[in-house]
């Protein structure tokens, strides 16, 4: 029985190779909820890890049991049986048999100079390994992906040996078998050869039998590879949805799915799960505890934003104009961004965004874009910080009521700090909400990460969702180096929920007033974005 040439099946391999990446340690619980998100999206298979290497993969095995999932098959993954062992007596594979998945990935090695120098064994035994290894978990009736790996290498090697290793996989029992780029160094050219020669191979003997490709991104060429394995045949692609992994990273199934779909026009998600890929890999990076690079196809915050005022301009009377796909058919969304090359209509798009009405003659348009400019005079600058200038238009507009007013913030640090200590600065801050006055103290590793904290903190009570939010990024600016240390700084805040991310600035002589009005806007784009309802009645004052 073959396969349907029009479908590419998607390997997850996030929890596996992604949790090799530095800088990255998932709890049992952290899988499990990138679990339900690959689900969800419709991923076929997610390689969860090695139940035989460590205690945290055999209680995640024990636990995602009791999941109900809807698409994902799970994968335990391993190696062939040792060379002087007997594969029902080998450790790791009694450990793949007892994950109680339906499929494991098993790797062996087709590159000759692995056999021979790395495993120190024969390029027989070799054979005799990936052979046994998998009729033994087939007759135990497990579906085995094979991972050839180092393929590309051993077959440039010895391809007659690379050859050799996937035909005796799939004489075993192996229902695909994915050629591994192991090392990220080989070219695009060259994956497309040796591909197309698997598959030719594969289709006259074992046309049941899937090829599959497993890049890494080392000469940066792991999506360009997948792409030339997938024209040459290949229906199997895998990777991490981010590209997080080993070295320089996998190939980012989530550049990858919308250029198989909507470039090659091959099936992979139904149209409702590649309009959620942006928030699902938005969603897995947060769990993961990474950012996803802004210029990230599809999926970064800068893949449809436009600066140039002629692009812009383009933008406006056609997005086909500088845009190659609908950012909507991935969940993402178009930018325009505020800067010196960005023109009067430009502005004018983002005030009627709130007042569709206004034309560039209206007073409130002027008013709003001489206000731009004093602020900019100022230091302000609102290229990657939107949201501030949506709130300087909503405040224009009248459309703005602030959430509270400060009555004080009070930041003081000491060094050196305590023993025991892991924190520097210690935060006050008493605001108002409709009448009612709230204090939190926090402790930070400074004094805004300890004021971010406070704001939060006493906030939280009277707005639940701010419970979700916290900051990704914060970058200072020095204006007037001149002035030494009275110099006007600019500070420029990231903040994320988790599901979406958004950019604040302020400026000031006090770094830690100019780090409060970017807060300060944070939080209240977030409340506004959300539709909370400002309260009633505010105490005098302003929070900027």
């Amino acid at each position: 029985m073959g396969f349907d040439k029009k479908r590419v099946v998607l390997f997850d391999s996030t929890l596996r190779d992604g949790a090799q990446a530095e800088g990255i340690s998932f709890s049992v619980l952290d899988k499990l909820k990138i679990v339900r998100l690959l689900d969800d999206l419709g991923v076929d298979y997610v390689e969860a890890g090695n139940p035989g290497s460590n205690p945290k993969d055999l209680e995640f095995f024990h636990e995602v049991a009791g999941l109900e999932l809807k698409h994902v098959k799970l994968v335990a993954f391993g190696a062939t049986r040792r060379h002087d062992t007997a594969v029902a007596e080998d450790p790791n594979i009694v450990s793949l048999l007892s994950a109680g998945t339906s499929a494991v990935a098993i790797f062996g090695k087709s590159w000759d100079f692995q056999v021979t120098d790395i495993i120190r064994t024969t390029l027989k035994q070799n054979l005799a390994m990936i052979a046994d290894t998998i009729s033994y978990l087939a007759s135990h009736g497990k579906e085995v992906i094979f991972d050839a790996e180092h393929f590309f290498d051993g077959y440039r090697a010895n391809p007659a040996y690379a050859l050799e290793t996937v035909m005796v996989a799939c004489a075993a029992g192996a229902s695909s078998v994915a050629l591994c780029d192991t090392r990220g160094g080989v070219l695009p050219s060259a994956i497309a050869t040796a591909t197309k020669i698997v598959v030719d191979m594969l289709a006259e003997k074992y046309p049941e039998v899937m090829v599959g490709i497993h890049t890494h991104n080392d000469c940066a060429c792991a999506e360009a590879s997948s792409l030339m394995a997938v024209e040459m045949g290949a229906r199997q692609v895998q990777g991490t949805l981010v590209g997080f992994g080993e070295r320089c990273g996998n190939a980012c199934l989530a550049t990858l799915i919308p250029t198989l779909q909507l470039k090659l026009g091959l099936e992979v998600l139904s149209s409702e799960a590649l309009s959620r890929l942006t928030l699902v890999s938005h969603s897995v990076a947060e769990i993961a505890n990474v950012s996803i690079p802004h210029g990230t196809p599809y999926i970064g915050r800068s893949a449809f934003t436009h600066k140039g005022g002629m692009h812009i301009d383009g933008i406006g009377k056609n997005p086909e104009s500088f845009e190659h796909i609908n950012p909507e058919l991935v969940g993402n969304e178009r930018r325009l961004l505020m800067s010196e090359v960005a023109g009067r209509a430009m502005v004018l798009k983002r005030i009627q965004r709130y007042a569709p009405e206004l034309d560039k003659e209206a007073p409130q348009t002027r008013q709003i874009i001489d206000t731009l400019k004093r602020m900019e005079m100022n230091g302000y600058q609102f290229e990657g910080a939107e949201s501030s200038f949506e709130l300087v238009i909503a405040k224009h507009l009248g459309k703005y009521r602030p959430y509270f007013t400060l009555d004080h913030y009070k930041t003081f640090g000491e060094r050196p700090l305590t023993r025991g200590s892991d924190t520097s600065h210690t935060a006050v801050v008493k605001v108002a909400v409709d009448g009612t006055s709230g204090i939190a103290v926090a402790q930070g590793d400074g004094p805004v990460h300890a004021l971010d904290k406070a704001l939060r903190k006493v906030l939280e009570d009277f707005y639940p969702s701010l419970k979700g939010i916290h900051l990704t990024d914060f970058k200072v600016r020095v204006l007037d180096s001149k002035e030494a240390t009275a110099a006007q700084v600019r500070v420029l805040i990231e903040t994320t929920d988790g599901a979406s991310s958004w950019s604040t600035v302020g400026v000031s002589t006090d770094i830690i007033d100019a780090s409060w009005l970017a807060l300060v806007d944070s939080i209240e784009y977030k409340l506004m974005k959300e539709g909370v309802a400002p309260p009633c009645e505010q105490h005098e004052g302003d929070n900027r």
